[in-house]
């Protein structure tokens, strides 16, 4: 370890904390948070984690925390670190889930259309959408052309093939399709992996949910969005799959490797990285493009059953029930970047593990649906609890890189929250909350119990509060299918 100190905190507003720069520090950390969920953060190593994301070479600003910040593999989860052409790309800082994501669909529908049909909902969406650890489509196996067709192209690949619709492009972050994408750069591992597991949701946190408008906050915003209270939207909540985390653990051994060959000191072996600008470097990037795309190609197919599934118990086609994407976003990435850095444009690599990008009004890259409002900020809450829909901000802009929470943040690892609830009815327990649930297994909701995490609420207040996002909808789950 580089760094052997106990970090210090500042406090440096309401919503603000500082971890002052010392020892092999370049840049000070910087963590949103208000005092209770500061105390909670103090429970693991997530600040010793801000602290040495701090001291790799090309940090610019500042080592920043989300609230929803939680300890991960090198970086912290809700980590956001940016490097310039002198700087590094660390698989650590990306995670093993590569662009786990959401996106949100809205809808004509209203709660009273949809509160005697929840069940049979979530039981068609269960039946047309895999779940599961290892889930796969017995339909749909691709052979490693088309599946390296789908790396290069993303969610293109998807609406191309008849999944979806092609205005679905022009609200999903970049388009869909990380551009660098080569698929030589992924292992026949990896491939093998991703070959039957494309249109699956997968286990763990990822989910589909249908929610209902149960808050508006700004109805300006909600109105741009096309939201309004009392209504139904899904939320689609998954990543890349077995070969997203394929490509992650193929790259921790290149990484260490090239971290030795280039002479950087690193503070935990898992912050291993090389230079933006070396072979190992271009080569990671190429992967995680592949494995960003596979992504947004998953979540894509999914939309395509989730319209299906609405339409067969609404008996209504997708377009009369209004069924268009509103957004969908990465929470793990690593993408190049231009933003302000001491009054000038710099060309940067963005890390963004568990946090989610908040382009305000008016920015180059801010979808032209939504350029005079700001980019939807998508935050999913648990299984029982609030998730939120907000828009970035000019101080987005200003102080994260254009960046936010993506989510409430764990409290419990898996196995404690398993022991919380061992014997008891949680699919019952869910019901007396008013959410219909259905998962592939036990263990599966035992894990994501609310109990699980923060308040999802409290976390996206800092954000709100902080200036960093822009609070527009509140959704409240009525059904969920996990894996």
């Amino acid at each position: 370890m580089v760094n052997e100190f106990t970090p210090k905190i500042v406090q440096v507003d309401e919503y603000r904390f500082k971890v002052p720069r010392e020892g092999n520090m370049r840049v000070d950390g910087i963590i949103y948070a208000n005092e209770k969920i500061m105390r909670d953060i103090k429970d693991d190593q997530s600040l010793q984690q801000v602290a040495n994301v701090a001291t790799l070479p090309g940090i610019v600003k500042a080592s920043l925390a989300m609230p929803d910040i939680h300890e991960g593999y090198g970086f912290p989860i809700g980590g956001v670190a940016a490097f310039d052409e002198t700087g590094v790309i660390s698989p650590g800082g990306v995670g093993y889930d590569i662009n786990c994501g959401v996106r949100v669909i809205r809808s004509n529908l209203r709660r009273e259309e949809v509160s005697g049909l929840m069940r049979e909902l979530v039981n068609t969406l269960f039946d047309n959408i895999p779940t599961g650890v290892g889930s796969h489509r017995k339909d749909l196996k691709l052979g490693i052309h088309e599946l390296e067709s789908l790396l290069k192209s993303g969610a293109r690949w998807a609406v191309l093939k008849g999944y979806g619709w092609q205005k679905d492009i022009d609200h999903i972050e970049e388009s869909g399709c990380i551009k660098g994408a080569d698929p030589a750069e992924v292992s026949p591992r990896a491939l093998e992996r991703g070959r039957a597991q494309v249109g699956t949701l997968g286990s763990g946190n990822h989910f589909v949910e249908v929610d209902l408008i149960s808050e508006v906050y700004d109805e300006e915003l909600a109105g741009g969005l096309g939201l309004e209270q009392g209504g139904i939207a899904i939320q689609v909540h998954t990543g890349s799959r077995g070969l997203g985390y394929q490509v992650c653990d193929d790259f921790i051994g290149v990484m260490i490797a090239a971290a030795r060959k280039y002479g950087i000191d690193l503070a935990d072996r898992q912050l291993c990285c090389a230079p933006l600008d070396s072979e190992e470097g271009r080569r990671y990037f190429a992967a995680m493009a592949c494995a960003a795309n596979f992504a947004f190609a998953n979540r894509q197919m999914i939309t395509h059953w989730v319209r299906e599934s609405f339409s067969s118990v609404l008996g209504k086609s997708p377009e009369k029930l209004g069924l268009d994407l509103i957004y969908d976003v990465c929470h793990n990435i690593a993408k190049f970047e231009d933003h302000l850095v001491d009054g000038r444009q710099k060309r940067l690599c963005i890390h963004r593990k568990g946090a989610t990008r908040a382009l305000p009004p008016g920015h180059p890259q801010t979808p032209e649906a939504y350029k005079t409002i700001g980019q939807p900020v998508l935050i999913p809450g648990d299984m029982g609890r609030n998730s939120y829909v907000l828009v970035g901000t000019e101080a987005a802009g200003a102080e994260t890189f254009a960046s936010s929470c993506h989510g409430a943040g764990r409290l419990m690892s898996r196995s404690r929250a398993s022991r919380t609830v061992k014997g008891k009815n949680i699919i019952k327990a869910m019901q007396d909350l008013g959410v219909i649930v259905k998962a592939s297994g036990w263990r599966t909701l035992a894990e994501e119990i609310p109990e699980a995490y923060k308040d999802v609420t409290e976390v996206v207040d800092v954000v709100h509060n902080a200036g960093i996002a822009r609070k527009v909808v509140q959704l409240k789950p009525l059904g969920v299918i996990k894996g």
